[in-house]
């Protein structure tokens, strides 16, 4: 198994957060993805790919996401994890925003594709 010895395992779907606190010393292993990490009053981004390890190197919060699907291995001894979702709007929303996109690059005329 790509994450034996590991104390967690996270499957995140596409924009999903994760929010760390106090969690340093905890190793994070990217195994399928990419994701984003910022830690609380560092101005540092890190991005780690696929085969990639980072051991977080300070308290406070970290925020970790996920820029495309992604599983990620954790070592910690104790780790207050909580994951929030990114929530996609209803099918009829994303069809209006998309409408609406349309009409903003025709110059405000009313456009709509012929298929």
């Amino acid at each position: 198994m790509l994450c034996a010895g590991y104390t967690k395992v996270w499957d995140l779907s596409g924009g999903e957060l994760v929010r760390l606190d106090g969690a340093r010393g905890t190793t994070l292993r990217v195994t399928r993805g990419t994701l984003w990490i910022t830690l609380e009053n560092d101005t540092r981004d890190i991005v780690l790919t696929a085969g990639d390890s980072y051991t977080i190197d300070r308290g406070g919060l970290t925020l970790v996401e996920a820029q495309g699907a992604a599983v990620v291995c954790v070592m910690a001894h104790y780790v207050d994890a909580v994951h929030h979702p990114t929530p996609r709007p209803p099918r009829g929303g994303r069809i209006g925003a998309w409408c609406a996109s349309l009409r903003e690059t025709a110059g405000g005329s009313r456009y709509l594709p012929y298929y």
